[in-house]
């Protein structure tokens, strides 16, 4: 068994994707189901299937093993992603193989280098010369279990010290800079740290592996207070979201994300007791981010920072949010402290009482818009109005709807009915065409039965595809399923998926997905006694159609006066109708 084959036997695909997609099971045959992390969609369309091991979205179509998955997912290489699931799941990985190419190469390369630098960063912060970094991680409250647990770290305020020890590792010049890591000089040969003198904050990816650094400025002096890293073959920055490797579980638990601004702040947030907690890395909210907490939680606390840029922020943050379908409530802290410093002024306990309190994002959104439009003249009320209007138009349910405007209308002082009007017209101008989901094949009980059966095993394909001739499956729309299955019937046991589907058309592959993903709870005994079943009537149907071929050419060479050939005709007829007879009583 060479190592992909052996790593795929060793993992369950559905712990594997249980990890990034809230799946639910459907019967007891193994289907799990949940909403794709592919695509944007309210209604499940993401199956999985335990028995098979593979996963199918019928709505944008993407589907495979788990390899596939979590390369999709993580934005990983082949190689990459064999090396993951074989560290999970304890499997020797092997020194020399094939699946190890150039970019799986670098890629491997880039994250070392990483995982060197975060060691390199911790080990300065325990050493004398991390000090002062060490003075401001007490006078900020963080205690020694924090700083181990976020591995906050420290890098060297000399030019070069980063660079020397990659150097001594034997990783080339080209390497280290594109690790975002290390830079080249502009003015003479050679290269520098990109993080010098900082109070640093390893970023992970989902997977928890340190793909990238935040880096926090010691000194007044520098210009930045707050550098990340480039985006490298490893790291993209819209994609990722601090903390969301610790936060999935809580996440899972509570069924809520709490959304801050900052690096410290989910320290101080997670410090409190509050596990579910991730910020964006140094970049404005993106759609990308939003899908992925969606796959956790299906309700997020914004408590962004009270200062200007935070409101903005969190403005945009809320409508991005809605439009993935997420619920939203805002939390806005007294005295302008953020979450960090409120949780540490006023406790932990008192921070979480404040998270259940947060009041839904409509409300919030109302108070801003009072502050925004002056709300002493008509013009300004309705300003307001429209202002509120697209997140009204995000709420699903009806009667919720229609109560909050007429909260709107009371608290902006505008009539009911004015608001209620502008919903229904804005609604009709904006109402988008519902995207139609492509229609599948119909395929008939005989076809799903049989193909169900011969995919499960050596000894159903041995009895039954010799049998199965060319002519009873001309009509089968999955024809070129079972042609491809005789080409592959001397493989042993259930038959490979990705093996199978490798050969098939696109359309044939929609075709084996319809079929594997649908529920099947007969054992193997029971799915050959079906074959046979099928088989019969197949042949039977065989044996009735050449009766009716028969039968209207004996009438046509009767009426053309060819009397011999209607006899010879008639003998044939005669036979066939035994036959067919004899092969109904078995």
């Amino acid at each position: 068994m060479d190592f992909k084959e052996q790593v795929k036997s060793s993992v369950d695909i559905v712990k594997v994707i249980g990890e990034y997609v809230r799946l639910r099971r459907m019967g007891a045959t193994g289907r799990y189901s949940g909403l794709c992390p592919f695509h944007q969609e309210k209604t499940p369309s993401f199956s999985v299937n335990q028995s098979r091991q593979f996963f199918k979205c019928f709505g944008c179509s993407v589907g495979g093993d788990v390899i596939k998955f979590v390369m999709d997912i993580e934005g990983m290489t082949f190689w990459e992603t064999l090396n993951l699931l074989a560290e999970r799941n304890g499997i020797p990985i092997p020194k020399r193989t094939e699946y190890s190419d150039a970019e799986s190469k670098l890629r491997g390369a880039l994250m070392d280098m990483h995982a060197l630098a975060a060691r390199t960063f911790q080990a300065n912060l325990r050493s004398p010369q991390g000090g002062e970094a060490r003075e401001y991680l007490v006078r900020r409250g963080l205690s020694d279990e924090m700083i181990e647990a976020f591995g906050l770290g420290y890098s060297d305020p000399g030019w070069d010290s980063l660079t020397k020890r990659f150097s001594a590792e034997g990783f080339s010049a080209e390497l280290q800079e594109s690790s975002g890591l290390v830079r080249r000089r502009q003015e003479s040969s050679g290269h520098y740290d990109s993080f010098r003198g900082r109070l640093m904050f390893p970023i992970h990816n989902e997977s928890g592996k340190v793909i990238a650094f935040g880096g926090r400025a010691m000194s007044s002096e520098e210009q930045a207070k707050y550098i990340n890293s480039p985006e490298t073959p490893i790291y993209r920055k819209s994609y990722v979201l601090y903390n969301l490797h610790r936060a999935r579980d809580g996440m899972r638990h509570s069924n809520r994300v709490v959304l801050v601004e900052g690096y410290m702040d989910v320290i101080g947030v997670y410090a409190a007791g509050v596990k579910e907690v991730v910020a964006s890395c140094g970049t404005a909210l993106t759609a990308t981010q939003v899908r992925a907490l969606r796959r956790h939680a299906d309700t997020v606390i914004v408590n962004f920072d009270p200062d200007t840029a935070g409101i903005n922020a969190s403005e945009r943050a809320i409508q991005l949010l809605l439009d993935e379908g997420l619920r939203v409530r805002v939390l806005s802290l007294d005295g302008g402290l953020d979450p960090d410093e409120y949780a540490k002024q006023h406790g932990a306990e008192a921070y979480r009482a404040k998270l259940e309190s947060a009041n839904g994002y409509f409300h919030w959104l109302a108070d801003r818009a009072r502050v925004k439009f002056d709300m002493r003249t008509s013009e300004g009320r309705m300003d307001a109005f429209k202002f509120l209007l697209p997140s009204i138009q995000k709420i699903s349910d009806r009667l919720e709807r229609a109560s909050i405007a007429n909260d709107v209308a009371g608290y902006l002082g505008v009539e009911t009915g004015l608001v209620l009007d502008q919903l229904k017209r804005s609604a009709t101008e904006r109402r988008a065409p519902v995207p139609q989901t492509p229609a599948q094949a119909s395929i008939s009980a005989i076809e799903r039965i049989l193909l169900t059966a011969l995919l499960a095993g050596q000894d159903v394909r041995e009895q039954i595809l010799p049998r199965l001739s060319a002519q009873m499956t001309e009509a089968f729309q999955t024809r070129e399923i079972v042609d491809v299955l005789r080409q592959m019937a001397p493989a042993d046991g259930p038959v490979p998926f990705e093996a199978l589907e490798g050969r098939l058309s696109p359309a044939a592959q929609s075709l084996l997905h319809q079929i594997i993903a649908a529920d099947d709870t007969s054992d193997e005994t029971q799915r050959l006694e079906h074959a046979h079943a099928c088989l019969r009537r197949l042949e039977a149907d065989r044996r009735k159609g050449q009766i009716d071929g028969l039968r209207a050419r004996v009438k046509s060479a009767e009426g053309e006066g060819r009397l011999d050939e209607a006899l010879r005709l008639m003998a044939e007829l005669t036979k066939l109708e035994r036959d067919n007879q004899k092969g109904e009583g078995l």
